[in-house]
């Protein structure tokens, strides 16, 4: 099955493994003991016994001397030092613990969806949802297919995928009741991508980020974040794709099961505007989801499609650079420094970030006071069970950073020559720490910026 859909897989192991996590860690400044993160592939959960012996918070206060010594010999040892930078604060206080260069803005690749997540759940609030809509033209008999934005859009159900996701399946269902009701049993089909606006490229993508498949062009009309499904006509093909053109595959799949609903459809599927009413619908997952979607799996098409919801909704263009308009004034708005970006995905090379900037936005979603943007926590992958923490080996059974597995939580980013790793970390006398850690040099590996965090994670800091 597709990437995406595994990705949506495993949902009750990783809403056990975050309750696990935060009832251990106690984290003092959130309550998400309610909150279901979107699922990825975890690793087996071989640190349950060690996580569930961490002691109660100390009453003494971490040191930040004691902080700076333990995260020496790491950093000195990664051979970063000169492209290197980091933030730590205390969660509870808001303490600064350590700070290297927090305030110079670097290539931040992935973390850029930390800014994403605060600022669409600023922007909608967390239970909008996006609307894939069907509109039907009565005089020229046909039916337009029009995308919102909704990337976890797929062809048929999985009953099993936490959250559920709206369903081409459905929407066809849905549309052949309307068209029988008014007497129709034949149609031709049209697609609308026409959400979006301006470039599908974003400012500073190199050209092999498409034919490598890090990501699908931005379009407002797409199935499972561009992926193709292998088994959609009946022919299994191992291999992993994206598809060509996501709008005209969508509505090829629109087609499909129109016709299994019992419509005819005439001729191929042809690109045009929505027009006429809208006769059948149906509704994504609350963007609460969608955020810790994205942060799980490091969804680049839904982090660009969220960054032009929150510009819709701010009345910006639904571009790459109204969406990087909206979040900058979102940012301006919150009092956070040292963000400037081309795109919301972290693909683009322009993107700037400082430590301190990351920092910020954890311990604002953090803030009882905004229990709106909680989704920026709870969709933070664990080390070595969920999400980009949970894969190639990070935090894994034969990785030193192992002991960490569990205590860390994170989103990742990396780019040719950047690496970046920004979250929350438990360490051994229950104090709990925010940090942002990136690398922008050659060397830049994401498994030497796991050492730093494990060496907090090992920390008597007080």
């Amino acid at each position: 099955m597709p990437r995406v859909r595994r990705v949506r897989g495993e949902a009750l192991l990783a809403l056990a493994l975050l309750n696990i996590f935060v009832l251990v860690a106690g984290l003092v400044t959130l309550d998400v003991i309610e909150a279901r993160p979107v699922p990825a592939e975890p690793a087996p959960v071989t640190d349950a016994e060690g996580v569930a012996a961490v002691e109660p918070v100390t009453s003494a206060p971490a040191d930040p001397g004691r902080i700076a010594d333990i995260l020496d010999d790491p950093m000195s040892d990664s051979g970063l030092e000169e492209g290197l930078s980091g933030y730590v604060v205390d969660a509870a206080t808001g303490e600064t613990l350590f700070e290297l260069a927090p305030d110079t803005p670097v290539t931040p690749a992935s973390t850029t969806k930390i800014v994403t997540a605060v600022t669409v759940l600023t922007a909608v609030g967390p239970d909008h949802v996006l609307h894939t809509e069907v509109y039907l033209d009565p005089d020229r008999n046909r039916v337009v297919l029009r995308g919102a934005g909704d990337v976890t859009l797929t062809e048929r159900a999985d009953s099993a995928a936490y959250p559920q996701v709206a369903t081409l399946e459905e929407l066809a269902g849905s549309t052949a009741a309307a068209l029988a009701e008014l007497g129709l049993d034949t149609v031709s089909v049209g697609y609308d991508d026409s959400y979006f606006t301006g470039s599908v490229l974003g400012p500073g993508w190199k050209p092999n980020y498409v034919t490598e498949q890090s990501t699908s062009p931005a379009h407002a009309l797409m199935l499972d974040s561009g992926w193709v499904d292998e088994n959609a006509n009946g022919v299994i093909d191992d291999t992993e794709h994206r598809a060509y053109d996501p709008p005209l595959y969508a509505a090829e799949s629109f087609v499909r099961q129109l016709e299994r609903a019992g419509v005819s459809v005439e001729g191929d599927p042809t690109e045009t505007e929505a027009t006429g009413a809208v006769v059948a619908s149906v509704a994504s997952a609350p963007v609460s989801a969608l955020v810790e979607h994205m942060l799980l799996a490091s969804d680049n098409n839904m982090a660009e499609a969220l960054g032009r919801v929150a510009a819709e909704a701010m009345g910006e263009e639904t571009s790459f650079a109204g969406a990087a308009a909206a979040t900058h004034r979102v940012m301006a708005d919150l009092g956070v420094e040292g963000v400037e970006l081309s795109d919301n995905s972290g693909l683009s090379t322009q993107n700037r970030i400082s430590p301190r900037a990351l920092v910020e936005l954890l311990r604002i979603a953090s803030d009882p006071a905004n229990p709106e943007l909680n989704a920026t926590l709870t969709g933070l992958p664990t080390a070595n069970s969920t999400g980009t923490l949970g894969s190639h080996g990070r935090y894994g059974e034969y990785a030193p950073t192992h002991d960490a597995a569990g205590l860390v939580r994170g989103k990742t980013g990396t780019l040719n020559g950047v690496s970046t790793l920004a979250g929350t970390v438990r360490d051994q006398d229950g104090h709990t720490f925010y940090f942002a850690f990136m690398a922008n040099d050659p060397g830049a590996r994401g498994a030497l910026l796991d050492t730093f965090a494990a060496a907090l994670a090992r920390c008597g800091c007080s």
